[in-house]
């Protein structure tokens, strides 16, 4: 009788543990459907886009898991581009989505510490927030700024009756954006996965999208990308995923929770993951420098050989160059004063300098050396080659095979 029930209670655990196997959701075949499905509907500006697009919304199912959660930041560089597509498919796919367009700071904050989840928040026409036209919105951008990392809260000052009471709300939560321009603010570029849509050439070509036909097929991935993130969630927490050599600083943070997920969705979502990273980085290194960069690679040319150069003549070959704004920075072109102004961003002061007989103001090599050094190092390798080195996945990854 006792080894009767012995083998009954092994063949119900066996049964059960097969059970457990059946349902258990394939990673790698799940993400394939979800950027199937955006495929269908987006044509994206490079083929990394739409496994960047399908990592983050994962990440988005597993916010307990992570200290930090990147932006989804979508932009072009003119209407009609695909970005609202974009942020719609993201909205579906994603957990506990608002879409917020012009809304108001309190409808945002109370949504943020909402007691019923953390949302995913979807915030179509960003530039209206950042852009030129933007008035009074820097609680919003407070709240964009912090919630990026766990724990982080958000304080506002409230008038109840004739009292003034302070408040924290929690503001960390996963944020997807769009709009139009170059408006965002660098706090929040660097910490986003940055998508530029381009519109469509004449022979590219994607399904309309119609929400009444093709959002119940964006839930029911949703429900398996939740399903799926409570089967991960253990292995995603423990993780400290490897990154390519090209990925350091903040680019890290953004990118890790991603590459987590692809790691835990198998070693070809690995790979994927790791090359879009790579490209995508690469990508928005080689946007235009700031103006302070750009002076400073402008005087790396003055210079040449040069040990030390006037004032006078730094100001004479800066107006001269072909293409650089010194000519005409707005409305006139740059002065002692201006060029005093923009060097001194970096610590780097005129000085007077001896040329033959002479003794003008003017700058030194040896004082412009250290910016040129932190500043104006080399653009990242084209994706193809720079990404070879990332296409395996860590053999120690912190994820079962």
């Amino acid at each position: 009788m006792a080894d009767r029930t012995r083998n009954i209670l092994k063949d119900g655990t066996a049964n059960s543990r097969a059970k457990r196997r059946r349902h258990e959701i394939d990673g790698a075949e799940l993400l394939d459907r979800v950027h199937a499905h955006l495929r269908e509907f987006i044509a994206p500006p490079t083929p990394y886009a739409l496994d960047a697009i399908t990592l983050w919304i994962a990440h988005a199912h597993l916010m307990d898991a992570w200290e930090t959660t990147p932006r989804l930041l979508v932009t072009s560089a003119e209407p009609g581009s695909g970005k609202t597509r974009v942020l719609e498919l993201v909205a579906v796919l994603s957990p506990r989505a608002v879409e917020a367009v012009n809304v108001t700071p309190s409808y945002l904050f109370r949504k943020v510490g909402d007691e019923d989840g953390r949302p995913t928040i979807c915030f179509d026409e960003i530039d209206t927030v950042f852009g030129p036209k933007a008035k009074d919105n820097e609680e919003i951008r407070g709240l964009l700024n912090a919630g990026h990392r766990r724990g982080a809260q958000t304080g506002r000052c409230v008038v109840r009756g004739k009292t003034v009471e302070t408040e924290e709300i929690e503001a960390y939560c996963a944020v997807a954006m769009a709009g139009v321009g170059n408006f965002t603010p660098d706090t929040i570029v660097s910490r986003s996965v940055q998508i530029r849509q381009r519109r469509r050439a004449p022979g590219e070509r994607v399904s309309p999208y119609r929400r009444r036909l093709h959002e119940a097929e964006g839930i029911a991935l949703r429900e398996e990308l939740a399903s799926w993130a409570a089967q991960v969630e253990g292995l995603c927490k423990s993780a400290y995923p490897s990154l390519p050599p090209e990925i350091v600083d903040r680019d890290a943070d953004v990118w890790e929770p991603l590459i987590a997920v692809a790691d835990a969705a198998g070693l070809e979502w690995a790979r994927r993951a790791r090359v879009a990273a790579v490209a995508l980085v690469a990508e928005t290194k080689r946007k235009a420098p700031s103006l302070g960069v750009r002076l400073l690679a402008d005087l790396q040319k003055v210079f040449g050989d040069a040990d030390q150069v006037s004032t006078e003549v730094i100001l004479m070959e800066l107006r001269e160059m072909d293409e650089a704004p010194w000519s005409d920075l707005r409305g006139k072109p740059i002065d002692a004063r201006g060029l005093s102004r923009l060097l001194g961003d970096y610590d780097i002061k005129s000085t007077t300098i001896r040329m033959g007989t002479s003794t003008p103001k003017g700058y030194r090599r040896v004082d412009l050396h250290d910016a040129w050094q932190r500043y104006l190092c080399e653009l990242p390798q084209e994706p193809a080659t720079s990404a070879t080195a990332a296409t395996a996945a860590p053999e120690d990854d912190g994820f079962d095979d």
